[in-house]
This record gives C-alpha cells, sequence and structure tokens, in this order.
C-alpha cells in the first residue's frame, strides 16, 4: 500500500523525463493517510475469529451499486475442521451488518452475531478433522466507514464508484472471512451484480460478463492463494485497455487497465511504464507471481494505491506508484507478511524495489531518492523496524520506520552481501515452498540471507532491525608517504544499541584521482591502515550513502598546521594515563589542550612552561573515543590523535 498526501492537495507534476519519472509525485509523504484510522478499525485485534479450520475455498456473491452506500450477498466457504469436536465456526463480520441465514447442506443453522464483531454458527453434530465441507451466510446492510475506507461509494466526474480498501483490519467490514495472517483462501469466484453501465474489476481472470435485465453480472475467478485483506471490487462505468509484457518462460502477461472515461488518454500513455518494471522485478527475483492469471490496474479516488492481488487500485499512473505497488504482487500478495509486526516484509520491500526501478531507468534521481530516504528514518532518534504496536494503523503504515527504514535495512543487506547474493537470497525466499503462496516471517527471511551468503546475520538483525536509531560516524585519517591511518568513531541516537556494526565505505580523494576502501567497523575508536598511492586532499565518508547515519563528521590531520615530527604520545590507545614526550631534549613542552572530534575542548593545561619534556596525563575522565592533542613547544606546535580505550 502506498499513499501521497500531497495527492489530495494538488494534481501530480511534471518533471523532466530525464532525470525523474514523468507525471510522478515524491514519496516522501508515503504513510500520510494510512496512519488516519479510526479506532473502529481496531476491534479485530480485541476478538477474532477462531483458527480452528482452513478456509479452502469462496463463492462470493455480491450485488451492489456504486450510486448507493449498501452491499447485499452470500458468501459460500468451503473449510476443514482442524481440530476434533469441531461444532461450531466463526466468521469475522461487522455486527452492523445484517445475517438473513446460514444454510448447510439446504437447512438452515442457529447463529449469533457478537458485539466484538464475531459471526457464530452452531452445527447440529460435529464435522470431523480435516473433512471438507461447506457453508453458506446470505447477509446485507450498510458498511462501516472505518479506517481509511474500507467500503467507499464516491463519485468521479459527477459519476458514481464504489470500491474496497480491507488493509489491514477491514474485510470484516464488508463481507464474512476468516481474516488472519495465518491462513489464505486456496481459490476463489467472485459474482458481482451491477447497474449495466458499470464494470467490475476484481482478482484474477474475468470469466463472463453476462446481462440480466437492466444490469450485469461479472463473474472474476482466481486460482492462487489469496489473503482475505487482498480480496476486492472497483465498480464504476470504467473504459479499459490492456498493455502486454513479455515472459522469461515465454508467452505474455497481460496487464488489464481500467480507467475512468475521463483519464484514458492520460492513462494510455502512461501505464505502458509498467512493463518494463515488470520485467525487471522478473529479472532481479522470479517471474510474476501469478502470470496464469493477469496484472491489473483499476483506478478509484483514494489517496495512493493498494496491492489488491492480481489487480492493484490506483489514483493515478504516475512510475514510482505503479512501482511500489506491482512490488507488492511479489514482496506482499505472492509472500505476506505472517502478522502485522512484520509488515516491513510488504511494505518495505516494495518502497526498496520502487526505489531500484529509479535507480535502473532514472538514475538522475537515485541519490536524491537515497538522501530522502536517510532524512525521513534519522528525523527523530529512536524507532525500530519491527512493529511493536499492531493496534495502531499509524505505527503499522509509519512511512519513517515500515517503509523507509524497512527500505534501507535491505539496502544495507545488499551492501553487505552483493548484489548477486543478495537477490540470490531474495529469489530462494521466495521460492520456498514452506512461504511460497503463503505468509512469512523475518527469521524466514534471514535465514534465506545467511544460507545464501553463509554470513551470520544476527547482529545486524539485531541492530537494525529490533533495535532502534542510527550511528553517527566520527573519522580522523592522516597520511604518510602512501601509508594512511584511518580512526573511527561512532555515537548512536538510542540507548537501545551500543555500537552498530557495519562495513563502511570511505572515499579518498587527491587532486587528480581517487578511490574508495571498505572498512570492517567492530567497535568504536578502531584504528586501520590503508595504501594510498597519491597524496590526500579531502575523504569522504559513505559517499553511495549505503548505510543509515547522520550528523556524520570526516577531518584530515594534514587539515592542521604542524612544525615537523617533534611529539609523540603514548600509549595510543589510553586507558587512564597518557604520555607526552618531546623527542628533542632542547625543545620542552609550554602547554597542551585537548579536543574531541567535534572539536569541543575537553582538557587544556599550560602548568609546564618550557620545564618539562615528558609529561603524564590522567585521561581516566575522558570518555571512550578518538580525540586531537595539540602541544605547544619552545620551538612550534605539534598535532596528535589519540584514542582513548
Amino acid at each position: 500500500m502506498k499513499i501521497n498526501f500531497f495527492l489530495i492537495l494538488m494534481s501530480a507534476f511534471f518533471l523532466t523525463k530525464a532525470q525523474t519519472p514523468k507525471n510522478d509525485f515524491t514519496t516522501d509523504d508515503i504513510s500520510e493517510i494510512e496512519q488516519k484510522g479510526q479506532s473502529g478499525k481496531f476491534r479485530a485485534l480485541l476478538s477474532s475469529a477462531a483458527d480452528n479450520y482452513n478456509v479452502i475455498y469462496h463463492r462470493c456473491v455480491w450485488e451492489v451499486d456504486p450510486a448507493v452506500y449498501a452491499i447485499k450477498g452470500n458468501i459460500t466457504t468451503y473449510f476443514k475442521p482442524t481440530i476434533n469436536g469441531f461444532n461450531q465456526i466463526e466468521f469475522d463480520l461487522d455486527s452492523s451488518l445484517t445475517v438473513d441465514s446460514v444454510k448447510f447442506h439446504a437447512s438452515d443453522l442457529s447463529f449469533t452475531q457478537l458485539a466484538t464483531d464475531i459471526l457464530q454458527i452452531d452445527f447440529v453434530s460435529a464435522i470431523p478433522i480435516n473433512s471438507l465441507d461447506s457453508i453458506t451466510v446470505f447477509y446485507q446492510g450498510t458498511p462501516p466507514s472505518n479506517g481509511f475506507g474500507s467500503f467507499i461509494q464516491s463519485t468521479h466526474n459527477s459519476t458514481p464508484i464504489l470500491w474496497t480498501l480491507s488493509e489491514p483490519y477491514g474485510a470484516k467490514d464488508w463481507w464474512p472471512c476468516k481474516q488472519t495472517l495465518n491462513d489464505k483462501i486456496d481459490s476463489l469466484d467472485i459474482f458481482v451484480r451491477v447497474p449495466q453501465v458499470n464494470r467490475v474489476g476484481s482478482n484474477g481472470i474475468l470469466l463472463s460478463e453476462d446481462t440480466v435485465g437492466t444490469d450485469k453480472i461479472f463473474h472474476w475467478k482466481t486460482r492462487y492463494p489469496i489473503a482475505a485483506y487482498l480480496v476486492a471490487i472497483a465498480v464504476t462505468n470504467y473504459s479499459y485497455y490492456s498493455d502486454f509484457v513479455p515472459l522469461q518462460s515465454g508467452g505474455s502477461l497481460e496487464v488489464l487497465n481500467y480507467v475512468y472515461p475521463e483519464d484514458l488518454a492520460t492513462a494510455q500513455a502512461q501505464t505502458p511504464d509498467i512493463i518494463n518494471v515488470i520485467k525487471f522485478y522478473d529479472s532481479l527475483t522470479i517471474e510474476y507471481p501469478f502470470s496464469k492469471e493477469k496484472y491489473g490496474h483499476a483506478q478509484f479516488g483514494w489517496g495512493g494505491g493498494m496491492e489488491h492481488q492480481t489487480m492493484t487500485f490506483l489514483v493515478n499512473f504516475g512510475h514510482a506508484l505503479m512501482a511500489h505497488e506491482c512490488a507488492h504482487q511479489w514482496f506482499g500478495d505472492h509472500v505476506t507478511c505472517g502478522s502485522w509486526q512484520d509488515i516491513w516484509l510488504n511494505e518495505g520491500f516494495a518502497t526498496y524495489f520502487e526505489g531500484l526501478t529509479e535507480e535502473r531507468y532514472f538514475p538522475g534521481i537515485w541519490m536524491a531518492w537515497k538522501t530522502d530516504k536517510i532524512n525521513s528514518i534519522t528525523s527523530q532518534p529512536g524507532g525500530s523496524v519491527l512493529c511493536d504496536d499492531t493496534t495502531s494503523v499509524n505505527r503499522i503504515f509509519d512511512g519513517r520506520l515500515s517503509y523507509n527504514k524497512g527500505a534501507y535495512l535491505l539496502h544495507m543487506l545488499r551492501w553487505k552481501l552483493g548484489d548477486s547474493l543478495f537477490f540470490l537470497a531474495l529469489k530462494n525466499y521466495l521460492n520456498d515452498p514452506l512461504i511460497s503462496g503463503g505468509y512469512a516471517n523475518t527469521p524466514q527471511l534471514k535465514a534465506h540471507l545467511e544460507a545464501t551468503s553463509g554470513q551470520n546475520l544476527t547482529t545486524f538483525f539485531d541492530q537494525w532491525y529490533y533495535k532502534q536509531g542510527y550511528p553517527s560516524y566520527h573519522l580522523l585519517y592522516g597520511q604518510t608517504g602512501s601509508a594512511v591511518s584511518l580512526t573511527v568513531n561512532q555515537t548512536q541516537s538510542d540507548p537501545s544499541v551500543a555500537f552498530f556494526e557495519m562495513p563502511i565505505p570511505v572515499k579518498f580523494i587527491g587532486q587528480t584521482k581517487d578511490t574508495t576502501i571498505v572498512f570492517d567497523h567492530q567497535n568504536s575508536g578502531q584504528v586501520f591502515s590503508a595504501t594510498v598511492n597519491f597524496p590526500i586532499v579531502n575523504a569522504q565518508f559513505d559517499p553511495n550513502l549505503w548505510i543509515i547515519s547522520a550528523n556524520n563528521t570526516v577531518a584530515g590531520i594534514s587539515e592542521y598546521p604542524s612544525i615537523d615530527d617533534q611529539v609523540t604520545v603514548y600509549p595510543n590507545p589510553a586507558k587512564d594515563i597518557l604520555n607526552i614526550l618531546s623527542l628533542n631534549n632542547a625543545n620542552t613542552v609550554e602547554s597542551f589542550e585537548i579536543t574531541d572530534v567535534l572539536g569541543q575542548l575537553v582538557f587544556r593545561s599550560d602548568k609546564y612552561k618550557g620545564i618539562q619534556k615528558n609529561i603524564s596525563i590522567n585521561t581516566s575522565s575522558l570518555k571512550k573515543g578518538t580525540y586531537f592533542i595539540k602541544v605547544a613547544l619552545r620551538a612550534g606546535v605539534n598535532y596528535k590523535s589519540f584514542v582513548k580505550e
């Protein structure tokens, strides 16, 4: 799912094709509307249908009119009990909807609609474990207005439109289902009766559209497993056309576009962009997961997009929005987060793959994309990618954490593993028979990344996923001939992490050439040695923005004027005592001062005034890190650095 708050305030602006996606919008505000859920949306968290059966199939029959805020229908569910003594079945269904009757083998069953939005149905006798059976619920009513609007009736160009959007807890607002993240519907048939002027967009393949009096009945079918929150319908006077994507396995994939008639020409100019996006995603991971059916877009009036399986609902057809929602077909629909705690497995992936399309097709804005994401992540000191409050839609769809930090966690994993191993691990993850077409959690992703790369990523996930904040790096470098010494200190924005371990790239820049060296940073104050065969005039930390960080500093010892080397400091690193030794008996110490990497004075003394060549300093009060020491001698000034352990 992706939204952009600015779309509600203004139309999309045009940008230069060579640098930016055409007719697109910024992605900085991608979760504004998703964070505006109403409290009624959370009732499902307090009570949900008993998880003692598996859903095998739904036959959904609905009657709707986009000019009327109401629904009428019946849902036939084929199921298998997973327990012995199964004598009651439960569905999630909002209590404001009216159940007219429940049929089981042509007989009526007794039922109870609970205020906790649970429909309880009692069987006359227990159904044996693992046996296939079915039940039909007839219902009607006015769905509640919750959250983003799980059931919305509106207009476009004065024409009525109706759509559904069930993520995360809204499926029960308009149909009786098992709203869970551990049991996908194996297959689904959808029949929707609407006034004849309308078309119905939905999941899977359109098998038929039949005229019945003044109405039409549209029959959609999907035979891929699907989560309840991804079942959707959109109804209005759509125009429609198709784009086609060549597949690696041969043949082509239809991209079916349902658009407002007034926007047809604009859409036809924009939607072909999705062809290269799907081909690109295929090349990075696996072939489009629903290739036997279709991909599609249905235009709707919400301020963004929603990745309904095989048919995304979109407010418009900007490149970034289409790329984000399309990525969900792999990450979110084919493999779905197994808990809303793991929402980043949906949104972090979609955000990052959206970014990858900009790296691939719009390289001129790739650095800006990464900069925007880092600025968003580091705009506050805390926050984990793990969603720690699934009762809050605001927290689930937190753009800074679930989307941007989740995306950058993937970017850093790509940096650690390298492109070939990173994308191979994602392919293995998507193909894993335990989760392919089902649900996954973060440890399962981690296991595939580790198995593919041979790296132990426990520390990485502990620091970057489970815990909070980000690092700031403070670098001090010096060069003697071709030998370079680099000291790297780190501070953290949140106390939950004592130190972030990462391989860090440093770019050393000369007058006519440069080189980037990667250092395995394992502790603050770590000192590295390197060889650079040209005079360094400047250095840059993480020039390509692989790492989440902010407020970094880089300083070169060569930037400080000094006489010939007349002083040594030892031991280095120091613990409680640091010694200053003049190397010339006649050139004694006049005074000294110590500053930290931020240039703040932490110690000063001038009591020695030409009487000592060897001075001992008590450094026990200094914090761990790198420090600069300015030593004034009779014959001039020396600058040194040391590390406090």
